[in-house]
């Protein structure tokens, strides 16, 4: 499971008591609420699914795919789903090959979600080596679904936006730069990144703020 309100708040307190920008953020936004997601493939098939679209498109597009192939129960049912068919439930033909690519994973190369490497690198190299996962997907994963308290999505353009304005830089750092800034917070970074989140959605958002000055 992911990062619990206690293990976030413990993180959030650690990293406040390093970093004063911080400290004046979460006086600002407050704690976030837990980002709990279930582990397994259906987590990432959603990952997969809501890559540029909307959040309601998604939704949409999650509950034709669960009615054209079972809803996943049986990986090797997904396989034999004609990509036509992925495609009709909204999947452009890329996704619906990333989505065969992944049932193809757990079913034939042996993707067990229960048995990650401990090590996140590895766990990340794991799973980037399906096709159609990238990094940001599986850090994404390792985050909310695993609870992995050190995972941080450097490349999010959020992530990147919200950790400049709190350290009160001139322009949104890099995902480099962003990876480079929260080094400082290890083994917190997990809870930094869903503060970013929560930070960019109730005060920035609130201000009418956009990546535009960054």
């Amino acid at each position: 499971m992911g990062l619990t309100a206690d293990r976030l708040k413990a993180g959030l307190d650690r990293i406040a008591a390093a970093s004063p920008p911080v400290a004046a953020a979460l006086d600002r936004a407050g704690y976030p609420p837990e980002r709990i997601r279930m582990r397994g493939v259906e987590t990432l098939m959603r990952a997969i699914v809501g890559q540029q679209v909307s959040v309601k498109a998604a939704d949409s597009i999650w509950t034709r795919l669960e009615s054209a192939t079972g809803g996943f129960r049986d990986l090797g049912a997904v396989l034999a789903v004609p990509v036509e068919t992925l495609r009709a439930a909204g999947l452009s033909g890329q996704k619906a090959g990333y989505v065969h690519a992944l049932a193809h994973a757990c079913v034939h190369d042996g993707l067990d979600f229960m048995a990650l490497p401990d090590d996140d690198e590895a766990a990340i190299a794991r799973l980037v080596a399906i096709k159609g996962i990238g990094r940001w997907s599986a850090e994404i994963y390792l985050l909310f679904a695993d609870g992995r308290g050190d995972v941080f999505p450097a490349g999010d353009l959020a992530v990147q936006i919200e950790l400049g304005r709190i350290l009160g830089l001139d322009a949104r750092p890099t995902e480099k730069r962003t990876r480079d800034l929260a080094a400082p917070f290890s083994p917190d970074r997990g809870a930094l990144a869903v503060f970013l989140w929560h930070h960019y959605m109730t005060v920035s958002a609130a201000k009418g703020m956009t990546e535009g000055p960054l």
